[in-house]
């Protein structure tokens, strides 16, 4: 939430952060479009919906976005992908349990792989819920591997 530098008051929503509720309610009207599919058809069209929002993404953030997909379809085949929030998310009985985040999204710096508060990795009184990502290589891989089968305990 944005605040004014000068005053500290609160000034609403970024712009970005107004898109994404929008895409979350236009998510949420699709999905209620699918009430009489069937399960299978509902995550065949969820998943081609994850895929076209990584398609849309600027070159680096879709290359991160394709292979932290893959990997998930790999290490938790158990995870349903959906968009969250115009994010691709992967959910398990329809909580999301982890998302990336395009660097373009909120115009940060670095894309983020997130993970919820259904996700397996506590580790004492703090750990981290979100792992910034420039690039990938394969020890990368191997650690969102790790990250995600032990986030699906």
């Amino acid at each position: 939430m944005a605040a004014t530098e000068s005053t500290g008051n609160y000034s609403g929503f970024s712009a970005e952060e107004r898109a994404a509720m929008k895409e979350h309610a236009n998510e949420e009207k699709k999905a209620a479009s699918r009430r009489g599919a069937s399960r299978a058809e509902k995550e065949a069209a969820a998943e081609q919906d994850v895929l076209a929002k990584i398609a849309e993404m600027q070159d680096g953030d879709r290359a991160l976005a394709e292979r932290v997909h893959k990997i998930i379809k790999e290490a938790a085949p158990e995870l349903a992908p959906k968009l969250w929030y115009g994010m691709p998310a992967y959910a398990r009985d329809g909580k999301v349990v982890c998302h990336f985040q395009s660097a373009e999204k909120f115009k940060s710096r670095y894309a983020t792989l997130g993970f919820s508060d259904q996700a397996a990795l506590d580790d004492g009184a703090m750990w981290p819920a979100a792992y910034a990502l420039t690039e990938m290589t394969a020890a990368v891989e191997e650690q969102i591997t790790a990250l995600i089968r032990k986030a699906v305990g």
